[in-house]
């Protein structure tokens, strides 16, 4: 695999993720209303995101990204210092 095709699978369960998640957010009730979803559906939107969590670090490690460090699309890491900033002291 090539890493075209593997950016175009990290971006096929980007997608997959974002849609699953809309779907929950849509269908989660309201103010204790009665979920319209049976608990095995709960299950196995939850082992849909286990799996493609699991896949996208297969993709990471092929890739070489430190899943520790933020991952940017231009590769470039942003130019940045750390400021400490000091409470005045009241006198």
């Amino acid at each position: 695999m090539d890493t075209t095709e593997l950016n175009k699978e990290q971006r096929i369960l980007r997608q997959m993720r974002k849609t699953l998640g809309n779907v929950v957010k849509d269908a989660t009730p309201l103010g204790g209303r009665p979920n319209p979803l049976s608990n095995a559906t709960i299950q196995d939107i939850r082992d849909c995101f286990a799996l493609i969590s699991e896949r996208e670090k297969e993709l990471a490690e092929v890739l070489g990204f430190d899943p520790a460090k933020p991952y940017y699309n231009d590769g470039e890491q942003p130019n940045t210092q750390v400021i400490s900033f000091a409470k005045p002291t009241k006198q």
